[in-house]
């Protein structure tokens, strides 16, 4: 029997650990937290000195069951979550639901998980750090009064099922502030002036006017006096410049370079940096530290020898600039530096290259570059010419890593000069003026927004990717593409000393996964903006982090500062309960030409809508939804009253009524009981009776192909194309065939071997409930929850798990009750967190 159990959060975790360890050893995992604030009025008292009611929910109780039993067979019971503050709580709170005994306890923390770390660690135990444990107290508490607290506000006062949060409401309230900045942005345009030069030996030299023409006659004045002008080089200079490399990876600069360089979401870099750190491949993920261990130094100075040579080692030491950095950490590196490249899963590739190359980078030496700048005379003009170039010297360490540039942040890339002297003669090949206009400041993506939270100290690296996904799954923000629009601009040139003019066009606007607020996201800013300020205020945010790291440190009492922080604020709640007006972002259009009533666009229970009329008058009100793409401040009233053309009756068909309308999957034709999609292309506004009645006529999907086995078997065409429908399997059809010739018979063929492949996929299933299940998947068994699939724990055995684990592991458990009305003195509860160190 083990003398021993070691408990981690995670399965894949433990399955790690369990192979660097001896038989005295049993690893086991708590999937995540094993308890959270309570469901019920109890979750926290805020008269008895916020005392916190934790509860371990049902889906836990089985995991808690087994880890007590386990514990209680052992003599030592090791507490080896991870080394930050949520993972200090975790141990805690084991130890208090354990019941585990202090002479029999031992806490470990190790930033990597190597067989060198883990016995070290073993051979250096600490006991539980109570006040990082407060500190994640503090955060959890003040967090759920501040949802609790506000949210029921909004069902209230703008719309049900909304929710608040004091990190999430400041990303939007930045989101919705940049948004507001970019449409008061009024673009003017300018005009640019490059030229390109030969020397006397018709080599190029490009160059450009430091000054832009306000205006094209002023470009074209100053293009006329090149026409017969001289142009000669007057002055150079030439001097030596470097480039030095970035700091190893925190948690918010690898999601920020994730996102540039492969185009990741912050939540998928940690999904991905997690799995790696779990494996064993990388240090701990969660850092603001930029700091490398002496064994770290080592193993890239010896790296970096053998691969590239002595001259290119020079050992760095950073210094954090990240307000709250926690120094004792390390930055995110390679376990073992010696590892060049990893083999598995594509993604988990690209990412531990990226790490690998980045940390390596930072201990090697700067790239020594020459910059020459060639100022250009014109003889017939005061305006000078300037003709910048760069020479690299020494490769240094962009022979291994260049870090990549935000849209705000990118710099022009110099040409290199051909040898040049004072008062060399040049000629002219062309002179350009092209018209150029400013743009208005960028949009955030997910990466340049944790840089920006990360400027303002709000938040910490385990928050960062958490807060950005709750802002998108509760519909403030979207994240996604949007088309740019044809703009016209000007281009003229001087060659052979002509001048002529040119209208060209390009696209400007287009946005590629940018985040944008939505219409209900701005309301709720603006009703939090207007009568929460201090919650919204990004000093306020900041300082509260602040107090968190001063908890942390022991020089604040947790409970002294949130009495502080409650007061105040639950006498904002009471005061806004009471007083504050609905809230719905109304605006006024116009009037209906027809009726003479006002028409609205405004925030109702369903979504952004527009209204004619009032609720007052005689007869009701007419409403009609936006359209995708359409916003409560931009849409203008000829866009609104466009809404109230549909549905439009065309007249009938054989008898049955033709309607076309537009739905939530895009515009239709409702014919006798069935609906059809229009086409790509066709206007619903506009559509006649005769092409509907083509469409009509014309062979449709889904097609009811016949019987097999006293079932329906149809065919249809989905998002991703045209397939086979049988009971619930669905079976893809082949690229080059066509959905109207499939027969019966290939139906047949196609959803039996469809049936086949996913019996012999299946592992276990349960008839009780359907929506999780056991089954091979394409990296080995694991458990599927619809679309989601969850490593089996460590330990267990895929053909043995019961309904009641699967569940659990895939986090599937009843809704939990809605918290009281906002206002209630006494004790508060919010909705539950779900852990991010689940699994």
């Amino acid at each position: 029997m083990s003398k021993s159990l070691i408990i981690v959060e995670s399965p894949a975790k433990a399955k790690t650990i369990e192979k660097f360890l001896g038989k005295d050893f049993t690893v086991k995992s708590s999937i995540g937290h094993i308890r959270d604030l309570a469901d019920g009025d109890t979750g926290v008292d805020v008269e008895n000195n916020f005392r916190p009611n934790y509860e371990v929910p049902a889906e836990k109780r089985k995991v808690v069951a087994d880890l007590k039993k386990s514990a209680k067979a052992v003599d030592t019971v090791w507490l080896a979550t991870d080394e930050d503050r949520e993972g200090e709580a975790i141990a805690w709170h084991l130890s208090e639901v354990l019941d585990l005994k202090p002479e029999k306890t031992k806490r470990i923390t190790y930033s990597e998980i190597t067989k060198e770390a883990i016995q070290y660690a073993i051979e250096h135990p600490r006991t539980i750090d109570k006040k990082l444990v407060d500190a994640q107290q503090a955060r959890r508490v003040l967090d759920r009064l501040v949802g609790y607290e506000i949210s029921p506000i909004l069902w209230r006062k703008i719309k049900p099922s909304l929710s608040a949060g004091r990190v999430q409401s400041v990303a939007v309230r930045l989101i919705v502030e940049r948004e507001r900045e970019i449409q008061k942005f009024q673009s003017t345009s300018s005009y640019k002036v490059s030229a390109v030069f030969l020397n006397g030996k018709n080599e190029i030299v490009k160059a450009e006017l430091p000054k832009k023409f306000q205006t094209k006659e002023e470009a074209k004045t100053f293009l006329e006096k090149c026409k017969n002008a001289g142009f000669s080089i007057a002055s150079i200079e030439t001097k030596p410049a470097k480039k030095s490399p970035s700091a190893p990876f925190t948690t918010s600069t690898l999601q920020q370079e994730a996102s540039r360089k492969f185009g990741y979401p912050v939540a998928q870099t940690m999904r991905i940096a997690q799995g790696l750190y779990e494996d064993g491949k990388i240090t701990y993920m969660r850092t603001d530290s930029v700091n490398l261990s002496d064994t770290a130094l080592a193993q890239a100075k010896k790296a970096i020898e053998q691969l590239y040579g002595k001259e290119f080692v020079s050992i760095r030491r950073y210094k954090t600039k990240s307000k709250g950095a926690q120094e004792a950490h390390e930055a995110i590196r390679p376990s073992d530096l010696a590892t060049q490249t990893i083999t598995g899963d594509a993604q988990a590739r690209r990412i531990y290259d990226l790490i690998w190359k980045r940390t390596i980078a930072s201990q090697m030496s700067d790239a020594l570059l020459e910059k020459t700048t060639a100022t250009i005379s014109v003889s017939t003009a005061e305006e000078k010419f300037v003709a910048q170039g760069e020479v690299m010297k020494f490769e240094g360490f962009l022979k291994v890593y260049l870090e990549g540039k935000d849209e705000d942040d990118e710099e022009n890339a110099e040409d290199i000069l051909p040898p040049l002297k004072t008062g060399e003669k040049l000629s002219s090949r062309e002179i350009t003026a092209t018209e150029r206009f400013t743009h208005y400041p960028p949009r955030y993506t997910e990466a340049t927004l944790v840089r920006k939270l990360e400027e303002l100290g709000i938040g910490r690296p385990s928050t960062y990717a958490p807060t950005i996904s709750t802002i998108q799954k509760r519909t403030y923000v979207v994240k996604e593409d949007r088309e740019g629009a044809k703009r016209n601009y000007s281009c003229l040139m001087l060659k052979d000393k002509n001048i002529t003019e040119e209208s060209k066009s390009e696209n400007t606007g287009a946005e590629k996964a940018k985040l944008f607020p939505t219409d209900i996201g701005m309301v709720v800013n603006d009703f939090l903006m207007q009568n929460f300020n201090g919650i919204m205020d990004y000093n306020f945010t900041a300082k509260v982090e602040e107090e968190f790291d001063e908890i942390a440190g022991g020089k604040l009492v947790w409970t002294k500062m949130l009495a502080d922080f409650y007061k105040p604020f639950h006498k904002t709640v009471e005061l806004t309960a009471e007083t504050s007006a609905r809230q719905s972002g109304e605006r006024l259009l116009g009037k209906d030409p027809a009726t003479g009533k006002q028409v609205i666009v405004r925030l109702g229970k369903f979504g952004p809508m527009v209204q004619i009329g009032h609720p007052d008058d005689d007869e009701k009100p007419r409403f009609a939804a936006l359209l995708k793409g359409q916003r409560m401040d931009a849409i203008t009233f000829e866009q609104a009253m466009d809404l109230f053309k549909l549905p439009r009756n065309l007249g009938t068909h054989e008898g049955n009524e033709v309607v076309v309308n537009i739905g939530r999957f895009g515009p239709y034709i409702k014919y006798q009981d069935g609906y059809v999609s229009l086409p790509k292309g066709e206007d619903p506004y506009t559509i006649s009776l005769e092409r509907v009645k083509e469409i009509l006529n014309s062979p449709r999907l889904p097609k009811v192909l016949g019987k097999f086995q006293d079932e329906d078997i149809s065919v249809a065409k989905g998002r991703f194309g045209p397939y086979v429908k049988y009971k619930n399997i669905f079976a893809s059809l082949k690229k080059d065939e066509d959905p109207f010739s499939v027969t019966l018979d290939r139906a047949i063929e196609l959803v039996t071997a469809k049936e086949k492949k996913e019996q012999e996929k299946l592992i276990r299933s349960w008839d009780e409930d359907a929506r999780v299940r056991v089954v091979n998947g394409r990296y080995g068994p694991c458990i599927q929850a619809g679309k989601k699939n969850f490593r089996i724990p460590a330990g267990k055995t895929p053909q043995e798990l019961t309904l009641d684990e699967c569940l659990s592991i895939a986090g599937l458990k009843e809704e939990t009750k809605k918290p009281r009305a906002a206002g209630v003195k006494g004790k508060a509860k919010s909705g539950k967190a779900k852990s991010r160190k689940a699994g």
